[in-house]
């Protein structure tokens, strides 16, 4: 039984590992390396993530 993972950007396309997840989207040629600079472009005082699935992996603990 192989295990199959969707597309977090196109939820109709299984993910073939093309990495366009990783792409920081404040600088397009950059891959995303955590800095949390696109946190910082809103005047809010925070900042809303939604979260959709957590995968809890049975063999961690």
């Amino acid at each position: 039984m192989s295990n199959i993972t969707m597309c977090i950007l196109d939820e109709t396309k299984i993910c073939d590992q093309c990495q366009d997840c990783l792409i920081c989207s404040i600088d397009p040629n950059k891959k995303c390396d955590n800095c949390c600079a696109c946190l910082d472009e809103s005047d809010k005082d925070y900042e809303t993530i939604f979260i959709e699935e957590i995968i809890i992996d049975e063999n961690v603990r």
